[in-house]
């Protein structure tokens, strides 16, 4: 039975942190718990980039160090190198967003391919990611989501991006990356689910290489999960899942509102918890068949799987568990994990600070829209302050 609060060590969670990390992490952590500051923060920052004032530095030494590993895949070396050392492991995201035209899908795919061949050489780097948004435009994905009638243009453009996918995937494959495809709103999903479905029956014959995404904050995730093990093990090939609770639930409730259908997310926090744990556990429980990459940030959820894997008696490093929080969050849980032997990665984003400043913001908003969830990390990070100064702490009284 596990018991022990392994989440409560602080200690473990910021080894790597200096004294200077630390109240950069505080000072963040304290404006993105104040909504009404990171949407004052969001807009200042827009028309600052916009017109092109020279606010980039500033950006870099705050959000941008606190969030990203760097501007280059060399560059995010030195952290991905020094979180290591703690065995944990890392995953590059070139968060470049909002891409239109095709020479930049073709570049973006160029730069996912480049991102496996590094990862291939180096043991901290176990899996690479794409978002298929940012391979092909979202109005494509959209139009064979709603299987509309493509025009003939649009039916070559579609195979362009088709084509694409399967040349991440098969990268992947021959160097033995797993990837993971994000998962984006449910207006364009079906064509990247039936896509990633496709890949799958190519590439994960004999183990899962390529991952697609599973949102749990819609409602249908688990019986779309079991139809897809149905699947699977008729025709022969193993899912990859990465399950995380979903990061769209505003957009897509104000649109299922306005256009008058039934919104596809669970009504609250409490049955999204039911609906992603019960994911988790249907995976774990069909481990042969299904190989899971559990994206959250949320300690019963991390304790749930932990608990599972001990009652089958699973090797806490079975390769087929891996466990991700984002660089930057969360690191009572990453740390703490990959200390104890599971199987742990940071997704670390980088790129140019101006291009990755998008991303960043829609994590400081997401993390505004999850309760509690920049409260616990400020009471951890004050925590970590008072043991360094020797005061009593809460972790040392547990």
């Amino acid at each position: 039975m596990i018991t022990q609060k392994i989440f409560n060590d602080t200690e473990t969670a910021f080894k790597l942190k200096s004294t200077e990390d630390l109240n950069r992490a505080l000072f963040l952590f304290g404006m993105i718990n104040r909504p009404t500051l990171v949407k004052i923060g969001t807009y200042l920052t827009n028309i600052s980039l916009k017109l092109h004032l020279p606010v980039e530095g500033l950006i870099k030494s705050t959000i941008f160090k606190q969030f990203s590993g760097g501007e280059t895949m060399e560059a995010c070396m030195k952290v991905i190198d020094k979180m290591y050392t703690k065995k944990l492991h890392s995953i590059l995201d070139y968060s470049v967003e909002g891409k239109e035209e095709e020479a930049q899908f073709d570049a973006a795919m160029k730069k996912k391919i480049s991102i496996i061949e590094f990862a291939a050489s180096k043991k901290e780097l176990p899996y690479a990611v794409f978002k298929p948004t940012g391979i092909g435009r979202f109005e494509i994905w959209e139009k064979v989501s709603a299987k509309e009638n493509l025009s003939e243009e649009e039916k070559q453009e579609w195979e362009r991006v088709k084509n694409r996918v399967n040349l991440i995937c098969e990268a992947a494959f021959k160097n033995n990356i797993g990837v993971l495809a994000d998962g984006e709103e449910t207006w364009m999903q079906d064509a990247a689910d039936d896509l990633m479905v496709e890949m799958m029956q190519k590439y994960n014959k004999e183990k899962a290489i390529v991952f697609n995404t599973l949102q749990c904050y819609r409602w249908d995730r688990l019986s779309y999960l079991q139809k897809l093990h149905l699947k699977a093990k008729a025709e022969g090939f193993k899912v990859g899942a990465k399950i995380v609770r979903g990061a769209y639930m505003e957009k897509e409730n104000d649109r299922a509102r306005k256009m008058g259908y039934p919104t596809p997310i669970c009504e609250n926090k409490e049955a999204t918890d039911v609906s992603f744990n019960g994911v988790l556990a249907y995976c774990l429980a069909h481990i042969d068949d299904i190989s899971v990459f559990i994206g959250t940030h949320n300690e019963m959820s991390n304790y749930l799987a932990l608990q599972i894997m001990e009652d089958k008696n699973l090797a806490i490093n079975d390769t087929r568990v891996w466990f991700s929080q984002l660089y930057g969050m969360s690191d009572h849980i990453s740390f703490n994990l990959a200390k104890k032997g599971y199987n742990t990665a940071k997704l670390v984003p980088f790129g140019p600070v101006r291009d990755v400043v998008p991303y960043l913001i829609r994590r400081a908003q997401e993390n505004t829209s999850v309760k509690g969830q920049t409260g616990r990390e400020l009471a951890l990070l004050i925590e970590e302050k008072k043991r360094r100064k020797g005061e009593p702490t809460k972790g040392n009284r547990d």
